[in-house]
């Protein structure tokens, strides 16, 4: 195989959780692989991912909405499509967590997790696939999965639920669309220094314990999930269907 399977140039991307951690690390890989990036975000501060993307020669463009409001989905992808002319990647980036115990957790924040976690990404990768039936070009469509799609975690009941399902649905969307040239796969990452983590990262007792069970003896950055997003984005990995790969520095291995 030639290294230009690994391209993107020509390429149409849609990040969501685009301004910052993974997203942008992801935004920031694809535009450097060549791809022309639609970052989506619900605080409209794009400067830094804008920069990143542009530093590569690529165009950026900023999609601010509430993913956890339906109506998001079309917008998403009307302006992708006015924006750039087409769609060819969707990486379901975008993500939120609530801790709380079990015992305690509410209905608010089970349903915010799993509206913007699960159904805004369903819908979303729903809405772009049937961009790429009627373009008759197929598609990528990376869902971002975590450990909890494996593992059951500690007072984060509504997050592991999501990304549980987000593997699910990465499965029966893959079975349904492989034919079509449509490829879904997901990325589990593991521990990654992010704002979602904050609260473990300064947990002198917690972040010791994960770090202890890390082979690679270090928490994760944004820029170790780019590789496999470029990967999973380009031609490379066109027999690639309905996978869970892990970016966890081995922390499943343990």
């Amino acid at each position: 195989m030639s290294l230009s399977a690994f391209s993107l140039d020509g390429r149409i991307a849609i990040v969501t959780g685009a301004t910052s951690g993974l997203g942008h690390g992801i935004a920031a890989a694809l535009a450097e692989a060549g791809a022309d990036v639609a970052g989506v975000g619900s605080s409209g501060r794009f400067e830094d991912v804008r920069a990143a993307v542009e530093k590569c020669g690529r165009r950026f463009l900023g999609i601010t909405v509430d993913l956890s409001r339906m109506a998001s989905i079309g917008q998403i992808v009307s302006r992708t499509r006015e924006h750039f002319g087409r769609i060819d990647i969707l990486v379901n980036n975008a993500g939120i967590i609530r801790r709380t115990p079990c015992i305690d957790f509410s209905e608010k924040d089970w349903d915010e997790v799993m509206d913007v976690n699960l159904k805004a990404a369903f819908f979303l990768a729903q809405a772009v696939a049937r961009v790429f039936l009627e373009q008759g070009t197929g598609g990528k469509i990376i869902n971002i999965a975590s450990m909890l799609s494996f593992q059951g975690g500690i007072l984060i009941p509504s997050y592991t639920a999501s990304k549980s399902g987000l593997a699910g649905i990465t499965r029966t969307m893959a079975n349904e669309w492989a034919a079509k040239g449509i490829n879904v796969n997901a990325i589990a990452p593991g521990y990654m220094i992010t704002r979602a983590t904050e609260a473990l990262q300064k947990d002198p007792v917690r972040s010791r314990a994960i770090l202890d069970r890390i082979p690679a003896g270090r928490w994760g950055r944004p820029s170790d999930v780019g590789g496999m997003a470029v990967f999973l984005a380009s031609a490379a990995s066109d027999y690639c269907h309905g996978g869970v790969y892990p970016v966890d520095g081995g922390w499943l291995a343990r």
